[in-house]
């Protein structure tokens, strides 16, 4: 562990840090006008408004920062496909903290002092890249800044350099496992032994192929750029649960559709508030991350902090046709569990005579049991796809994360 009394607090010790992190928060985001008058006269927790994304959008760019402009040392950025993107501001405290929750995550992935730390997100305006790099540092790691693409690159330095550890989002080591076959490098026969991968939603099956292919123990990293970025828990070598930092996180689960809070072990969407964030910290934030909270019992690992699930998919990704409600993930779930089915795969979604039809155009090594999986997706789903099926290699590869849906219906 990276902070072991921090790390093990009993549950009445978290609550109390906890209870005392939120008024301070509170009075933190009180500093700017925009932002009391969003939180309104509440007096009980849950009785405050949520915070929404569609909201920080609309403060761009620094609208409900609680800091003068002086204090603020950078910022990272999210995406701005359906609108203004969002930022985030850091002050010194800010990028020290996100430097120590990272530090305690490569460290409940097993990385320690003697490891070399493969860091292959972009650095830049998104967050990636640099938490890991904040992270390596403070834990003391020799790092490998290498950044995003050029794949070939990425294995001369991982057998070169010896890397032990690499960080990644997953279709990225999907990606690197396939230029090593096609370069005929043996990654299970080098140095690496860890992988610590996120950004995007990855099933069971998928890490279990990659864990396969790479000869490595695999984690699974949350955090956002809303909250400060990548590091806000991680499931450790037990895997029963990401554990999340709450001494500095305070978690909520929510119904989608009311708000209303679930009771433990119950999906639904995660709200995180933040309580050690300076330059604009999140009064339950609604992130649109499907999980459930596993437990808040110690885990096996020692650390005390709750666990959730991993995330199951977006309230925004969440897909229909005719009527059936269903996530890309649930589609990766099953298209993986036939053997014959390779790693890269799309959602094609696309309408005929009036009706939705889904197509499931996926990479191949041998020849898959088709109707057996249609079946199959009818019973756990709801509908019989089609199949589009092609040889390894001839469906094209994004760069960056993995583009799972692809729909052509008319607006």
């Amino acid at each position: 562990m990276f902070e072991p009394e921090l790390e093990t607090l009993p549950r009445e010790q978290i609550t109390d840090i906890q209870r005392r992190r939120l008024q301070s928060t509170l009075r933190q985001a009180s500093r700017n006008p925009r932002y009391k008058a969003h939180l309104g006269a509440g007096r009980v927790f849950e009785e405050l408004p949520f915070l929404t994304k569609a909201q920080l959008r609309d403060a761009y760019p620094l609208e409900l920062c609680t800091v003068p402009r002086g204090e603020i040392v950078r910022f990272h950025m999210s995406s701005g496909t359906t609108g203004n993107p969002i930022l985030q501001p850091y002050t010194r405290a800010d990028v020290q903290q996100w430097a120590q929750i990272m530090a305690r995550c490569l460290a409940a992935a097993t990385i320690t002092p003697e490891d070399v730390l493969q860091i292959t997100p972009s650095f830049g305006l998104f967050n990636g890249g640099f938490g890991f790099h904040y992270g390596a540092e403070a834990l003391g790691c020799f790092v490998i800044p290498a950044g995003a693409g050029r794949s070939l690159l990425q294995l001369k330095l991982i057998q070169d350099l010896k890397a032990t550890a690499i960080a990644a989002i997953a279709s990225y080591a999907v990606r690197l496992a396939e230029t090593a076959d096609a370069e005929g490098v043996n990654l299970k026969s080098s140095s690496l032994r860890v992988g610590v991968f996120g950004s995007e939603m990855w099933s069971d099956q998928l890490r279990a192929r990659i864990e396969e292919r790479l000869g490595i123990e695999t984690f699974d990293v949350i955090g956002m750029t809303e909250t400060g970025g990548v590091g806000m828990g991680i499931d450790c070598p037990a895997h029963a649960g990401i554990h999340v930092w709450e001494d500095h996180y305070l978690v909520e689960i929510v119904d989608p559709a009311s708000g209303r809070p679930l009771p433990d072990g119950e999906a639904g969407e995660l709200v995180v508030t933040t309580l050690t964030r300076e330059a604009l910290p999140m009064v339950r934030y609604r992130t649109g991350d499907l999980t459930r909270i596993v437990s808040r019992e110690p885990c096996d690992c020692g650390r005390s902090g709750l666990r959730l699930d991993r995330f199951r998919g977006r309230t925004d990704d969440m897909l229909i046709a005719n009527g059936v409600n269903f996530y890309p993930k649930q589609v990766e779930t099953l298209l993986l569990s036939e053997p014959a089915i390779a790693s890269q795969y799309q959602i094609v979604l696309t309408s005929e005579a009036g009706l939705d039809v889904v197509t499931v155009e996926c990479e191949c090594t041998g020849e898959p049991a088709v109707e057996a999986l249609q079946q199959r997706f009818l019973e756990l789903i709801g509908f019989r796809p089609r199949f589009q099926l092609y040889k390894p290699g001839e469906m094209e590869r994004p760069e960056g994360k993995a583009a799972r849906v692809r729909d052509e219906r008319p607006r």
